[in-house]
């Protein structure tokens, strides 16, 4: 038996010196392949990566919250901020005025009572109206946007856009935006149109997104976490009956990219993101894939040239399905568009 397992020494060596050269061989391939980096180097691109997303010294500030005025004026702000921040309290499903909404409050989707940049803000909301809305052809005041957000984002029914209510929103709005012009372009105001994919979102890598960076709050069916008073969520629900229904701005997944790109998970900044774009494209896509209330939106964008890209019910102006309209890609459907938008406009 021994003798039936003897190895020559030279075939010994010679194994040591293939398995060296095909070690040799395979650093060397990694390093051209760029594996191993230069740490100088990887933190002179992260400087410049950062640098890139500094937020412009005079961009919009809200302002201080101590400089609401007193007496009956400063009042009716306060009792508007109040609302939005804490819409289901009044409004939702055991609200104390009426029980009209699905139980997510406004600043779900307005951030820090309409005040974060990136987070669809309120800085020139009352500057830009009235104006006319594309999604319903006509021309319309501020409170036709508040009851869009009432119908689609609260998937309920509108208040009295007479009543101390709205109006008290509208006061606390018109405070936030002092000084802020018509037409005046403000960075941040909405949310970050994030560069189009060359390929569709796919929603099953945003679900591996959604386990390990969302689920931990909003559940891992995203139902969302409900406050100890049962009256609202502290962290609102993504999907399901309590949720936005597809007519709202966030079921378009270009809004809901770049939304979560500056914002999400908790901690996340415009210049300290946690999600890189294809991330943020793709649990949109997940989220937006899953059930939620249906609105009846046979009657919007009356105008097939306004309506977005994104927007993912037809007719369209162009042959594109409803489902890469969804998902993506849009480069190729924007092309097409532009060139039969400018062909209608010439005729």
């Amino acid at each position: 038996m021994k003798a039936a397992v003897r190895i020559p020494r030279n075939a010994i060596f010679i194994a040591l010196m293939v398995f060296t050269c095909t070690a040799l061989g395979i650093i060397s391939s990694c390093n051209n392949g760029q594996v191993s980096v230069n740490p100088s180097k990887t933190a002179e691109s992260m400087s410049v990566k950062i640098s890139s997303r500094k937020i412009p010294a005079d961009a919009w500030k809200a302002p201080d919250t101590s400089t609401i005025p007193a007496g009956k004026a400063g009042d009716i702000i306060r009792y508007g901020k109040e609302l939005l921040e804490h819409t289901a309290n009044y409004f939702g499903p055991n609200g104390s005025i009426a029980k009209i909404t699905n139980g997510m409050n406004c600043q779900n989707c307005h951030l820090n009572g309409g005040a974060r940049l990136f987070a669809n803000n309120y800085a020139s909301f009352l500057s830009a109206y009235p104006k006319m809305n594309n999604r319903s052809g006509k021309f319309e005041p501020p409170t036709g946007r508040i009851s869009d957000c009432f119908k689609r984002s609260l998937a309920g029914k509108v208040p009295d856009t007479n009543g101390r209510e709205v109006q008290a929103m509208l006061a606390y709005m018109k405070w936030l935006s002092q000084g802020v012009k018509k037409g005046q372009k403000l960075f941040g105001s909405a949310s970050e149109k994030l560069i189009f994919l060359n390929h569709p979102a796919d929603p099953l890598k945003g679900r591996a997104v959604y386990v390990s960076k969302c689920k931990v709050c909003h559940g891992g069916y995203g139902e969302g976490l409900l406050a100890a008073d049962k009256k609202s969520y502290t962290y609102p629900p993504l999907w399901g009956e309590h949720s936005y229904n597809d007519g709202a701005g966030m079921y378009r997944i270009g809004n809901f990219a770049g939304f979560v790109k500056n914002n999400m998970p908790f901690g996340a900044t415009y210049q300290s993101p946690q999600l890189t774009d294809e991330e943020a494209w793709n649990v949109a896509a997940f989220v937006n894939s899953q059930p939620r209330p249906h609105r009846d939106q046979h009657n919007d964008w009356p105008d097939l040239k306004t309506k977005p890209t994104d927007f993912p019910f037809g007719p369209y102006i162009d042959t594109f399905s409803e489902k890469q309209h969804k998902y993506g890609p849009y480069k190729p459907i924007k092309d097409v568009r532009n060139v039969v938008t400018n062909k209608i406009s010439k005729k």
